[in-house]
């Protein structure tokens, strides 16, 4: 797959897509191995500069268009969707109305905490510190935080996202207890091994390096702690190819331009990755088919009197965003796109 970073592509079809779009989405340029750098003969460490160079500022676009892209549509959003900022979860072949796709959010978070084994029946495993790792306008956190009587702490790219966040926690009586900030996933504010539940819904399909994503979200998490990652993934590669088709790379490469996305990768390179960081009882699964009525209804939405107005009042981010909605339908029905959960352990 064509490198992508900010919405931007660097044609590379020689690139091998076992790990990721590219290699260096999941590994990183750290993580390179130190004897390939030393076989490099020494004309090539300006190029190696430069190169370093132009990935962090990309890396630091693509950020601000994340950033931009959240500020600008987030109050679409919520006046439409609600503070729950991710698809719904339904029983395969459902139509349901706006009220029933409110519930089915719900219902995916439930079903998220399910599938990773962490109930609230059992008081002492229920978690007590919780972090939501791209929050949105925290929907996630305050679910969470009165379900478990947890403290929890969300961060976001989007000061608009975590302000907003912020103001629905003190409406609801949760602001002791639920706190936001805007943090990077990659670099995030918290010490070693300070929560018990770590919680991403999707944000992982931002990160531009998987297994740095990945490895915060251990670092921060306490021994035993449950990982649980929700995120669009492209499907697995066959054993006998070594990337996706080139009409599939094409279909992404237009999907990431309208949501600042950097490279996909499946959810096997998410179980490599956490098998690499020595993670436990790791589960993964497809739900797809419980997604699908979701963006069909985005759509309907978008296309009322109200959600059209709004959307035209929200800025071109968002209707770049509107407009690519039926290129996610086309990449679920050609069974490219895959919404996967991945679920861990930290260990004791």
């Amino acid at each position: 797959m064509a490198a992508r970073l900010h919405g931007h592509a660097s044609e590379l079809p020689s690139l091998p897509l076992r790990l990721s779009a590219s290699r260096s989405c999941l590994l990183g340029a750290a993580n390179r191995p130190p004897s390939a750098l030393r076989l490099r003969p020494k004309s090539c460490r300006p190029a190696r500069v430069m190169a370093a160079a132009a990935s962090a500022t990309a890396e630091e676009g693509l950020k601000k268009g994340i950033a931009e892209f959240y500020d600008q549509s987030s109050g679409l959003w919520e006046d439409i969707w609600g503070d729950h900022m991710h698809h719904g979860f339904y029983d395969p072949g459902v139509t349901a109305s706006i009220d029933d796709h409110r519930a089915a959010q719900i219902r995916m978070v439930e079903e998220a905490l399910r599938f990773s084994g962490v109930s609230e029946d059992d008081p002492s495993k229920k978690p007590k510190k919780v972090v939501d790792v791209g929050c949105g306008i925290g929907g996630s956190s305050r679910y969470l935080a009165k379900k478990f009587e947890a403290q929890c702490q969300g961060i976001t790219l989007s000061p608009v996202q975590a302000q907003r966040a912020h103001n629905l926690a003190v409406v609801e009586g949760l602001a002791d207890r639920v706190t936001f900030q805007v943090a990077d996933a990659l670099e995030q504010p918290f010490s070693d091994g300070q929560f018990d539940l770590v919680w991403s819904m999707e944000s992982g399909e931002h990160m531009p390096d998987k297994k740095k994503f990945v490895g915060e979200l251990a670092r921060v998490a306490a021994r035993g702690a449950t990982i649980i990652i929700v995120t669009w993934c492209h499907r697995d590669l066959l054993p006998s190819e070594d990337t996706l088709l080139p009409e599939e790379l094409n279909l992404l490469n237009k999907i990431c331009d309208a949501y600042y996305l950097p490279s996909w990768c499946s959810a096997a390179d998410y179980i490599e990755i956490a098998q690499s960081l020595s993670l436990e009882n790791i589960k993964t699964a497809d739900w797809s088919e419980n997604v699908a009525p979701f963006w069909p209804a985005v759509i309907r939405s978008a296309l009322t009197w109200r959600g059209f107005t709004s959307l035209l009042q929200s800025g071109w981010k968002t209707i770049k965003g509107a407009l690519a909605m039926p290129l996610m339908i086309e990449g679920y029905n050609k069974k490219l796109i895959k919404f996967a959960i991945i679920t861990c352990r930290k260990p004791e």
